[in-house]
């Protein structure tokens, strides 16, 4: 029997993420301030606008903005 979190072990999306964080997504606004966040504009605004997001954070509907991507 495997020690640990036999799921992890066999996830292939593990590390998937690690390149596709909000800062870096076309859909992706940044505010400004002195805490660095932004808004996602992936889908239409709710009664309380645009969710709020980390550049940090990152979903499923990421879509890469080759204009923000820092080399």
């Amino acid at each position: 029997m495997k020690k640990g979190n036999p799921a992890k072990a066999d996830d292939p999306w593990i590390h998937r993420s690690a390149g596709m964080k909000c800062q870096t997504c076309m859909w992706f606004v940044a505010k400004e301030g002195k805490i660095t966040l932004g808004r996602c504009r992936r889908h239409c605004p709710t009664m309380n606008g645009y969710p709020v997001v980390f550049p940090s954070d990152w979903c499923g509907d990421h879509k890469l903005d080759e204009t923000k991507v820092v080399v």
